[in-house]
């Protein structure tokens, strides 16, 4: 049985023309009008205070904005019609509510020119953090054992720069294996194998060999150990003697007193040091118009063109006893291969890639010893002006010589004369020599 009063149907009582249940209609109901239900004896009548209408409260209107009204004209929408039921257009999930499908607001176009700019600084910055790095450990790698504070009697400086090369017979660090490897054998102290002066200037580069048999006069001179002064008696040895001797500070002063030119920077590099530049590169290529051999430095040449790894380059330029002209050609070859390596190393297969440059320049800076005011930059400009000068940007020649005496090999006094008065006026050489 059914509780609900009469009327309370509104489908069947008020033609279904509402909103609800059976409604057709598409107008919303109002306000559901509960009526109230009395369980028990009905009242005779409306008492005092009950409600009119037959037991059912007057429901407020809100056409006035106190209530709610019959329709939504009145100045108050709660959204049914539109949709926006939860909220403002511009609330949570946009003009539909949560998971709506309104349209957002666009987003805005990439700045393009401020992400270059950062792009750029960021580039910019690690660059320069790089490089600093890599300065700082390069320096740190840099031997100044040699000072030359403490040559005497030394020659006025002239314009450009002078470096005195000095390629040793030095095994310090290598093992036995080694030095049997290399042919360097085993000898106590250190003896030079080759040696250059490179002139730097504003009128080109020149490159000249020195050969280790010349004939020169060791002067008086301080040694660099004991500070004791040593008189010079006029006796004449071989210019590899000098080094053998008391080092590399009597050999930048025998230098300097046989030629007059000031030497301002002290560069020497050992064998094993050598070697492993070479094989850091991944060899150097050379063409030999004539194959040679040499038992003592280990040489084992052919003719035409071949890639020389460290244990090869190191046999290369130490051999002489292969060759008539013995230590001049020697020096040519020497020239010959430094500029081959030279070029190498500034390829960019070398230049750009850090797993070639860095062992490259490990391997080099690790092995090089210089003097005490040798800079990084000094050393940049030796070797880019070496490179010049081996490429053809330059000039290379050997100390010009005039004769021989008991195997010493005789400079000629005016053209070393000549020689030298060019490079200390910065000028054009135009010397040659042998």
């Amino acid at each position: 049985m059914n509780d609900w009063p009469d009327g309370w149907d509104d489908s069947r009582n008020n033609g279904g023309n509402r909103y609800g249940r059976g409604s057709a209609g598409a107008q919303p109901e109002s306000a559901r009008v509960m009526r109230q239900v009395r369980r028990g004896p009905a009242s005779p009548g409306p008492g005092p205070g009950a409600p009119p209408y037959g037991g059912v409260p007057q429901q407020p209107t809100y056409g006035d904005g106190q209530g709610y009204g019959d329709g939504y004209d009145n100045g108050y929408d709660p959204g049914y019609n539109t949709g926006q039921v939860y909220g403002s257009p511009n609330g949570p999930g946009g003009p539909q509510g949560p998971g709506g499908t309104g349209t957002r607001d666009p987003r805005p176009a990439p700045n393009w020119r401020r992400r270059i700019k950062w792009t750029a600084i960021t580039l910019v910055t690690l660059l320069v953090v790089v490089s600093v790095s890599t300065y700082f450990w390069a320096d740190s790698k840099l031997h100044r054992d040699v000072d030359l504070s403490k040559v005497i009697d030394r020659p006025d400086a002239g314009q450009g720069t002078n470096y005195l090369i000095v390629g040793s017979d030095s095994r310090a660090g290598m093992s036995a294996e080694e030095k049997k490897k290399l042919h360097t054998g085993s000898a106590e102290g250190k003896r030079t194998d080759s040696m250059m002066i490179l002139h730097t200037g504003d009128n080109g580069s020149t490159l000249v060999s020195l050969p280790r048999d010349s004939n020169v006069e060791i002067p008086t001179y301080k040694g660099s150990d004991s500070g004791k002064t040593y008189q010079g008696t006029g006796r004449h040895v071989k210019l590899n003697a000098a080094y053998a001797e008391d080092g590399p500070e009597l050999l930048v002063r025998t230098v300097e007193f046989n030629t007059g030119l000031r030497i301002d920077h002290y560069v020497e590099i050992g064998f094993g040091g050598f070697a492993k530049i070479v094989d850091a590169v991944g060899g150097v290529d050379m063409t030999l118009d004539k194959g040679f051999k040499d038992k003592y430095s280990g040489a084992d040449f052919k003719a035409g063109k071949q890639t020389l790894n460290g244990e090869q380059a190191l046999a290369f330029v130490r051999t002489r006893h292969a060759f008539a002209a013995s230590d001049l050609e020697r020096t040519k070859n020497q020239q010959k291969f430094l500029a081959a390596l030279a070029h190498q190393v500034a390829t960019p297969s070398t230049v750009l890639n850090p797993f070639t440059l860095y062992p490259t320049m490990g391997a080099g800076l690790d092995s090089l010893t210089v003097d005490k005011d040798m800079s990084l930059w000094d050393l940049a400009d030796m070797f880019w002006a070496m490179k010049g000068v081996t490429g053809g940007d330059g000039k290379s020649m050997n100390m010009p010589i005039s004769g021989s005496t008991g195997g010493n090999l005789v400079w000629d006094k005016a053209k070393v004369k000549a020689l030298v008065d060019e490079l200390k006026n910065d000028d054009k050489v135009t010397v040659s020599g042998n």
